[in-house]
């Protein structure tokens, strides 16, 4: 078996891990959010569905890091240094999907709680995103 494999799985599984963590913290919030407004009479803000999916993007990342992996590999790249961006990549970019999932949650929270904020809170959860987009990059130049 080869080692770079490993390191594939990782970067999808990984990634698509904090992704899941995210989308189910952010979406639990959004529900709480509506529930609050719904019984206090205020309209609910659609708005929440995005926070609530924000995360689902580092599962993306994920898949393209693993077929940049095996692109380097197949191009003659080293099976342990795809294992290594493979494992610590999909880790970061996870890890920037389940605190983006966090974020989105406070903002969920706050958004439901005073109607107010909607670009600052989407600034802070794109701010977390760049994490992972800057992982991202930054494993290709590894690989490249």
């Amino acid at each position: 078996m080869n080692i770079a494999f490993i390191g594939m799985a990782a970067a999808l599984g990984l990634s698509a891990a904090g992704s899941a963590f995210g989308a189910g913290f952010a979406g639990m919030a959004s529900v709480g959010a509506w529930k609050k407004c719904y019984a206090s009479g205020k309209a609910a803000p659609f708005i929440m569905i995005a926070f609530s999916g924000a995360p689902l993007t580092q599962t993306i990342y994920g898949f393209l890091l693993m077929n940049f992996i095996k692109s380097a590999v197949a191009g003659g790249a080293d099976a342990g240094l795809a294992l290594g961006v493979g494992l610590f990549g999909g880790l970061a970019i996870g890890l920037s999907g389940l605190f983006q999932g966090k974020c989105a949650a406070a903002a969920a929270d706050a958004l439901g709680a005073t109607g107010k904020g909607t670009a600052n809170y989407f600034i802070v959860v794109g701010i977390v995103e760049t994490v992972a987009l800057f992982t991202l990059v930054f494993s290709l130049l590894l690989l490249g």
